[in-house]
């Protein structure tokens, strides 16, 4: 039997695994480097979590309200399109309410966006794919439906948008255009289950939190913001200082397109547009069993303390969906409205991610 007809209907026995899946949560890697095997399931969230998040409050109603939203043309060209995210609504819905008509839509809308892909650049392709492939593996494909997926998603992780792939690109750019074309790289591989993929991935990914045995290939801008000009990080280290104001934390590849270094620091979105494809690989990668919340000394966290203990600038608007992620993994209390607005590659994370958590060790 595909796996598109027994995906919905097995959220509830998938129920009772919670406490055994948890106890793989943790996750660890393999003496070679490879993520360890787990018992848990999903890219993002397991259906048995799922099944036992609330069906009521505003988190709820936003994502249906999502859901219910039209989806005329997905289209991988634009970067704006929103029918990524509103497809992630509907597989999220569709699993928690074992709705298979909704989840039938999901699946027609998988079909449609291959192709559109052609005349895309890389930052197009790395903002919208994402949401496509974790709506995916929540819904669940038939045999022959899914095959037809993964040789799509793997001619997509290999094909060149104007110039650029999604691996160069990440392993290029230090900036938000790195950051969301890692997070697709990421999804396309975990669906895939390319283990080689995934180590290289997870490889780019320490080298950009600032880690010294990751990825130094980055190909930085202007470095006005750089707490050493002479050796750019994608995130500063903690302490830094530059002009006698701490910058330890801050993103310089985006942080510059605000000008040159002056203070107080101006509230530059294009930082929290790298965060919204940092984020997401963090969690991917945790759903993989790697701990990339310690990374570059916590190096996501210390990103949110400087937005908002030194530029006094909260996530607004598409970008209110990340602190519910990141006071999940460290604890935190960063302001995360309720309901939050997906972003430009994933969302909802108040209504996935939102419950207190344990205390986190990170």
């Amino acid at each position: 039997m595909g796996k598109g007809s027994t995906g919905i209907a097995a959220v509830a026995a998938l129920a009772a695994l919670v406490l055994l899946g948890a106890r793989c949560e943790a996750g660890a890697l393999e003496p070679d480097g490879r993520p360890a095997a787990r018992l848990s399931d999903g890219l993002w969230i397991s259906r048995a979590a799922l099944a036992a998040l609330p069906t009521s409050g505003p988190a709820w109603e936003a994502l249906v309200a999502q859901a219910r939203l039209p989806i005329p043309r997905p289209d991988l060209s634009n970067q704006d399109d929103p029918s990524n995210v509103r497809v992630l609504a509907r597989a999220l819905v569709a699993v928690r309410t074992a709705d298979e008509g909704m989840a039938t839509s999901v699946r027609a809308a998988l079909r449609r966006v291959r192709g559109t892909e052609r005349r895309a650049t890389a930052l197009a392709v790395g903002r919208e794919l994402v949401a496509y492939v974790v709506a995916a593996d929540l819904v669940g494909l038939e045999d022959e439906e899914r095959a037809a997926f993964e040789a799509w998603l793997r001619r997509v992780a290999a094909q060149s948008f104007q110039g650029r792939s999604l691996r160069t690109t990440h392993e290029d750019r230090p900036n938000n255009w790195g950051t969301h074309a890692g997070a697709t790289r990421l999804a396309i591989a975990a669906y895939v289950d390319d283990r080689r993929e995934i180590a290289r991935a997870a490889y780019v990914f320490r080298g950009w939190l600032g880690e010294i045995d990751g990825w130094q290939g980055f190909a930085f801008g202007a470095l006005d913001w750089q707490a050493d000009p002479r050796r750019p990080q994608a995130v500063n280290p903690r302490g830094a200082v530059r002009a006698g104001h701490p910058i330890g934390g801050v993103l310089p590849d985006d942080q510059r397109r605000s000008g040159p270094f002056r203070w107080p620091p101006p509230k530059e979105n294009y930082v929290y547009e790298a965060l919204q494809g940092a984020v997401t690989q963090a969690v991917l990668l945790e759903r993989l069993g790697y701990d990339p919340w310690k990374w570059g000394d916590s190096a996501l966290r210390r990103a949110f303390e400087w937005l908002h203990e030194e530029a006094r600038y909260p996530a607004e608007g598409d970008d209110t969906w990340l602190p519910h992620l990141v006071n999940r993994a460290y604890g935190t209390r960063f302001p995360a409205p309720v309901p939050s607005r997906p972003g430009k590659g994933m969302g909802f994370s108040d209504w996935t991610h939102g419950a207190p958590a344990p205390p986190s060790p990170h």
